[in-house]
């Protein structure tokens, strides 16, 4: 394939982000357009309410923060959640987990926690999400290090351009822990969700219209932004870009895709 490749234009329908002292997009385009601080009275925590009570204090704050953000962009987009595709992005998927299997492994391996165990897997959140909404159409769960985000959002416009009516793209991640940490460091909590339409005559209105380009050039090294300044340490914090753009209504961003590759975006 050769670069750089535009592909079709697409809608922004919905969009939810959570994040620590931020927890809806209000919150964050606050922050990110420096009318507002995080908020320190914020919950610590999602809570999202697609789960028991019992399956939300046994799930992973990763799968909780997931679960948040993509049933907040349905109903931002009035999507029905049952019926879309989804693309879930994390470049950890859930690190304090990891180093727990790692360390029991090392030193007791019969006293692995099955609940653990289940929750280890990268597409775990992806696997909570469908259960709890119903959801029988596909799933795919992506990490691309630090290109995770941008390699998330091509692959929903992929599914759009291959005939799909609707994706919903979420992207999170949390905190290292452990030895990991020093490896692949990330703190706090931040996840965002976007639902992501054909543009067609029925999506034309007054959504934001994106168009993606994959360049073979590496993007701009990320520098300033309030969201940057308290989110730059999050794993996802590649995302910021978007979240930045969006906020103040800016034409274009330019993403991380990989080693010399960008997504660009154009915003119409």
């Amino acid at each position: 394939m050769s670069l750089p490749v535009t592909l079709p234009p697409m809608r922004l329908r919905g969009i939810a982000g959570w994040a620590t002292g931020m927890p809806n997009w209000a919150a964050l385009r606050a922050v990110a357009r420096g009318e507002s601080a995080p908020h320190e009275d914020a919950p610590r925590r999602p809570a999202p309410d697609l789960l028991a009570a019992n399956e939300r204090r046994r799930a992973p704050d990763t799968v909780l923060l997931a679960l948040e953000v993509a049933k907040a962009a349905c109903i931002d987009a009035n999507a029905d959640p049952a019926s879309l595709p989804s693309v879930f992005a994390s470049m950890h998927g859930d690190l304090t987990i990891t180093d727990y299997m790692c360390q029991t492994l090392a030193t007791a391996p019969r006293e692995v926690s099955p609940t653990k165990f289940h929750n280890s897997v990268h597409n775990a959140a992806a696997g909570y999400w469908t259960i709890g909404v119903g959801c029988r159409a596909a799933a795919t769960a992506i990490s691309a290090y630090e290109a995770t985000f941008a390699q998330g959002l091509l692959e929903a416009a992929m599914q759009l351009a291959d005939g799909a009516p609707q994706v919903l793209l979420v992207a999170y991640d949390g905190p290292s822990a452990g030895p990991l940490a020093s490896i692949s460091p990330s703190s706090a909590l931040f996840g965002i969700a976007l639902v992501l339409a054909l543009d067609d005559a029925a999506t034309a209105d007054s959504h934001i219209r994106v168009t993606a380009t994959l360049q073979p050039e590496a993007a701009p090294v990320q520098t300033g932004g309030h969201l940057l300044t308290h989110l730059g340490a999050n794993a996802m914090a590649p995302a910021l870009v978007l979240l930045e753009a969006l906020a103040h209504s800016h034409k274009v961003c330019v993403l991380d895709a990989g080693p010399d590759l960008s997504l660009r975006l154009d915003f119409a």
